[in-house]
């Protein structure tokens, strides 16, 4: 079938969408939805004469003329009967316990449309931020409401109204758009209240805040029950990169921030936003650690967690100290994992534009995880990388560099640089080690995602886990555990001593990259510097990649 992917940005949904259409034998292309110009865009979808249209992530009404000669259905964040720009922010700010996904076709008016499929799922019980509910449940229901529309239109079944379908979630309807303004913080309300606020509202708009009588925009939040006494809006602790701040009940703690004056800042780590030079030390809470490990026997797991999975300069070598630290234990295997909402996609251009000489943070980054980079290769332990959520980039090629590597299904991997920079990370030797010369430049080449389940057929990754979180623990703790087991244990390693064998020393290939890495960062040869400027501050391209299109 001709599918056209008619959205407002090739995201992590978009791009889940277009990996399963092709993977399906689809003919499938994207159009970036241009703003204020339906007339561009009719004669775009005229040029395409697709089949079908999808739309997994719009912000736009679609033309009658669009829709009235093709068959557009839009993925909708909400369940049956829910409608409006806002449905998320809504769903974690009502303190919603159950939510849902609906694919309906495009008319006049916004999400009025007949229903092709719905799907609902749980909230989780602790907020998550909306970035996260969005590439978690959310996606993995949209996945579930396309591969329904697809079976439909095969089918030649049609839509139905919504009144005809049993409303699986009570009390929706039209919500209002919420704005930045909506979110605002009062600090004499509870932390765990303050949290829902800011997941609601994590990573746009952000939640306003005033502390010491400054304006900020608050992110990433978790909460503790401890009380200090304290006036509520007072910065009580810091730990890291995270900051404490007294509340009406218990402790808020915020793991990143932006100041807010005529508009919003760059998101940088909290303590390097907020004033905390009177701040004593506190241990913050788990949620927000960068590195947590616990052994089980012979094995070890290390769980490496980052905002959006970005990692700067100090967190990076943070995170290459803790590897080290579990590479000293007498353990057998080591396991190092994200969380299941972020892996990593490699160094921080958000903390690199902020920076005053962004040139020479950008080559301090490089250069921390290369070392974070390098541990995990050298290490004489087995060691496995799970990719437990979406990586892209320099995150990719991290995992790419222990000896075995898996993913989560549904997982999406984009291993290739496409900032103007040659790329580092050991990417020279992991990417060709796994699937070979030809198919790592074709990888590096094309700069197209692709799916977990690809990357284990092209064996770039060894083995798929399961999708749901809790399932992919548990199958993970077995995998490791069977690798541990000596029958397993010593044919890996001695695989492992195969792949090394056939490679150069690991200074080699860090060396050949950072070469070309200096010349991308101090002499900007593929401007690094303006495409890097271009996704900080979210710069809508002005037309849709040709890779992309049809």
């Amino acid at each position: 079938m001709r599918i056209l992917l008619l959205v407002s940005a090739f995201n992590g949904l978009t791009q889940r969408v277009w990996c399963d259409l092709k993977e399906g034998g689809h003919d499938v292309g994207v159009l970036l939805a241009p703003v204020h110009d339906d007339a561009s865009l009719v004669a775009a979808v005229e040029e395409i004469g697709p089949e079908l249209i999808l739309c997994p992530f719009l912000k736009h009404r679609v033309p009658e003329a669009v829709w009235g000669s093709y068959p557009t259905v839009v993925i909708h964040p909400g369940p049956i009967g829910d409608r409006g720009p806002s449905s998320l922010d809504h769903a974690t700010l009502d303190g919603r316990s159950r939510w849902g996904v609906t694919a309906l076709s495009a008319v006049e008016e916004m999400d009025a449309g007949p229903v092709w499929a719905t799907e609902t799922f749980p909230m989780p019980e602790v907020p998550i931020a909306k970035s996260a509910l969005y590439n978690g449940p959310v996606a993995d229901a949209a996945m579930a409401c396309v591969a329904e529309v697809l079976r439909m239109v095969a089918a030649g079944e049609a839509p139905k109204p919504a009144e005809e379908w049993p409303a699986e979630v009570a009390g929706t309807g039209e919500l209002p758009l919420l704005r930045r303004t909506a979110f605002e913080i009062d600090w004499s309300a509870p932390a765990t209240e303050i949290a829902r606020r800011i997941a609601a509202a994590d990573g746009a708009p952000g939640a306003p805040a005033t502390v010491d009588g400054k304006t900020y925009c608050l992110f990433d939040a978790a909460t503790t029950s401890d009380q200090h006494g304290a006036e509520p809006g007072t910065v009580v602790g810091v730990d890291t990169d995270a900051v404490a701040i007294a509340t009406g009940e218990g402790t808020l703690w915020v793991g990143y921030a932006a100041t807010l004056e005529k508009k919003r800042g760059p998101k940088l780590p909290a303590a390097w936003v907020l004033d905390t030079r009177h701040a004593p030390y506190r241990a913050m809470p788990e949620a927000l650690a960068e590195t947590t490990y616990e052994r089980d026997g012979d094995i070890g797991y290390l769980t490496l967690r980052s905002y959006s999975g970005a990692m700067h300069t100090q967190q990076c070598r943070r995170m290459t100290d803790a590897v080290r630290k579990a590479l000293i234990e007498d353990t057998r295997v080591l396991v190092v994992r994200g969380t299941e909402h972020a892996f990593s996609n490699g160094i921080h251009l958000g903390v690199i534009e902020a920076a005053p000489d962004p040139a020479a943070e950008a080559w301090d980054n490089i250069r921390a995880i290369d070392e974070l980079c390098v541990a995990i290769a050298e290490a004489e332990q087995l060691t496995i990388a799970a990719f437990t959520a979406n990586a892209g980039a320099g995150g990719v090629m991290a995992g790419l560099c222990a000896d075995i590597t898996v993913a989560r299904a549904g997982v999406v991997l984009n291993p290739y640089y496409d900032m103007g920079i040659f790329g580092s990370e050991l990417h020279t030797w992991g990417l060709p080690s796994r699937v070979g010369p030809e198919k790592a430049d074709e990888l590096l080449g094309a700069k197209l995602p692709i799916s977990a389940a690809e990357a284990a057929r092209i064996e770039m990754v060894s083995e798929l886990g399961p999708r749901d979180a809790a399932e992919f623990d548990g199958w993970l703790r077995d995998l490791a555990q069977g690798y541990a087991d000596p029958e397993a244990y010593v044919p890996a390693l001695a695989a492992r001593e195969s792949r090394r064998a056939c490679a150069m020393p690991m200074s080699y290939y860090q060396s050949i990259e950072l070469a070309e890495m200096a010349r991308d960062i101090f002499d900007d040869r593929y401007g690094f510097a303006a495409k890097r400027k271009a996704f900080v501050t979210k710069a809508a391209p002005t037309e849709t990649p040709s890779k992309i299109r049809f």
